[in-house]
């Protein structure tokens, strides 16, 4: 396999790399030549997926690999209802592919751009009490070890709950098989609630909602709440956004954003205009023509897990501070809910979890925001995202995830020579 150099950034410009050796391996075997490579020449390897988060975790420190070229279904058994992808597929192509066989993801985030492998292994997730993140719909990975050995890790296997959320450090995933579920539509109900009634009904909403997810400007009163619900997809009567829909969350929020970056004042007048022209309506379709939203306009994110339990409390406190603006930020925190799961590293920790995600625009001063944040959110249990910015170390790794030293066991024994430990990982892991 030849490599070619070339400078690699991820999609939030929040971490790059300059004359990065690329590989863009085709089959599993040119997956292993490249890390015995990789391994003989003492270098370490990240597979860099899309780039779409925003914390370095796919930062190459000297080879890179991309998965472009192993992409796409490569079986379905419809009786168990189970498809095993390549791991290079792009979550748009998912939904699509099981589609022809009648069969759907339980659920999605939404942004669809990622590669199945870069969203499992980072804990991509959408919104749901009852459902997990698109991690807890895979049932068997196919990865490839620090020694170039290509392994089959099913649930069943003693390894599952490390690979369930790896971060690239078991090795390189090269195909997975999803649990999925038989196809099906959504209603969705867009409106908008004020702040004391997104607190008074919060917990109601997300037990009698399939999905529901907030989106609250800083300092606002007028909140844009979003409810999904299932219908039977050969029902469904397909309502596309509109131009103008996407032009509002798209081309006025870019221009918007540009002044704010210019006249950081301008933000709190740009947050309350906002929170007032937010679009409301129902649309339905099929469930993975409605998970994923465009996003054209960059920005920066962080995002917290925090026990459903404490979610008032927290939002009250940050709505509290945010009403005195003392943060430039005009961009929405999204809340979003994920039923608690299994996997070492889930930010759940078994736990169900409301998820609030904080956003600034790229170029932004983001980092006093962001060091708010985390401050208030570590006051009531929240752990970071690890595809998103966070502050973690040594000491927030261990205090946090009970069954690290499991963890960093079995990535020991699938990679004893450290070729996935790039220097992000070797300052937190330690």
């Amino acid at each position: 396999m030849f490599s070619i150099k070339k400078n690699w950034r991820n999609w939030g410009e929040t971490a790059s790399r300059e004359q990065a050796s690329f590989y863009t391996p085709q089959s599993i075997e040119d997956v292993q030549n490249i890390v015995i490579r990789a391994k003989n020449q003492n270098k370490t390897i990240r597979t860099v997926g899309t780039g779409h988060s925003f914390s370095p975790v796919a930062l190459p420190d000297c080879y890179a690999m991309e998965l472009s070229h192993m992409t796409g279904l490569i079986h379905v058994d419809e009786t168990l209802q189970q498809a095993t992808f390549w791991a290079g597929t792009r979550l748009y192509d998912v939904g699509p592919l099981l589609a022809a066989s009648q069969l759907a993801l339980e659920n999605m985030g939404d942004i669809d751009v990622q590669t199945i492998a870069g969203a499992i292994s980072t804990g991509t997730h959408g919104t749901g009490i009852q459902l997990g993140s698109i991690s807890n719909q895979i049932v068997r990975w196919g990865v490839v070890d620090g020694n170039g050995t290509y392994r089959q890790i099913t649930r069943e296997d003693a390894y599952s709950e490390s690979m369930h959320i790896s971060l690239g450090l078991m090795g390189v995933i090269t195909d997975v098989t999803i649990q999925a579920v038989p196809l099906y539509g959504l209603a969705y109900d867009c409106s908008k609630v004020t702040t004391n009634t997104l607190l008074s009904t919060f917990q109601k909403t997300v037990q009698t909602n399939r999905h529901a997810e907030w989106f609250y400007f800083p300092g606002q009163t007028d909140v844009q709440q979003k409810v999904m619900n299932p219908i039977d997809p050969m029902t469904v009567q397909a309502k596309p956004l509109s131009k103008m829909d996407i032009f509002l969350e798209n081309n006025v929020l870019q221009y918007a954003s540009s002044l704010c970056k210019v006249i950081p004042k301008a933000t709190k007048l740009v947050s309350n205009l906002s929170a007032k022209a937010v679009p409301i309506g129902q649309r339905e379709d099929v469930s993975y023509q409605l998970f994923a939203t465009p996003r054209k306009v960059k920005f920066v994110e962080c995002e917290y897990a925090i026990p459903i339990e404490n979610f008032e409390a927290c939002f009250e406190e940050l709505h509290e501070t945010l009403s005195r603006h003392p943060y430039a930020v005009h961009f929405p925190i999204e809340i979003r809910t994920q039923k608690g799961e299994r996997g070492f590293l889930s930010p759940t920790q078994g736990e169900d979890c409301v998820f609030i995600a904080f956003h600034m625009y790229k170029g932004m001063r983001y980092e006093p925001y962001f060091r708010y944040v985390h401050y208030v959110t570590s006051k009531y249990g929240g752990r970071a995202h690890f595809g998103k910015m966070n502050h973690y170390d040594e000491g927030d790794f261990k205090r946090q995830y009970a069954k690290h030293n499991i963890f960093l066991a079995h990535i020991e024994q699938f990679d004893p020579q450290g070729l996935f430990r790039t220097a992000f990982f070797k300052r937190m892991l330690k």
